[in-house]
C-alpha cells in the first residue's frame, strides 16, 4: 500500500525467499494485486525469487505484471520430453507419408 501511494513503479516480492522462511508468497502476492487494483495504483508487480514452472503459472494467475524466471526454469516453460518426442515422432510420420514439405527446409 504504501509503495502503491509512494508512486513506486514496481514492487518486487521475493517468493522464493518468503517460501524460505515460512510465508505463503502466493498469498503475500494477491493481497498486492488486490491492493494496486481496489486503488488503481500503476505501480507494477514484479513476482521474484520464481522457482518452478508452477509457480510461474500460479504468478500469472494471481496478476502478476512481471516475474524474474531463472534460465533453467525459464526453459522447462518451452521445452518438455513429452514434447520433444511427440514433435520428432509427427516430423518422422510426415516424412514417410511423402507429402511435400509445407515450409522449405522443414524437414
Amino acid at each position: 500500500l504504501l509503495a502503491g501511494k509512494a508512486g513506486a513503479t514496481y514492487v518486487s516480492p521475493f517468493l522464493g525467499r518468503l517460501e524460505d522462511i515460512g510465508e505463503n508468497s502466493l498469498n503475500m502476492l494477491k493481497e498486492i494485486v488486490a491492493i494496486f487494483d481496489r486503488y488503481n495504483f500503476p505501480t507494477n508487480v514484479l513476482a521474484a525469487s520464481i522457482r518452478s514452472t508452477r509457480q510461474v503459472e500460479e504468478v500469472a494467475i494471481a496478476g502478476a505484471d512481471v516475474a524474474t524466471i531463472p534460465p533453467e526454469v525459464l526453459e522447462k516453460l518451452y521445452k518438455h520430453p513429452l514434447t520433444d518426442k511427440g514433435l520428432e515422432q509427427f516430423l518422422a510420420d510426415y516424412q514417410k507419408s511423402g507429402m511435400e514439405p509445407l515450409i522449405n527446409n522443414i524437414l
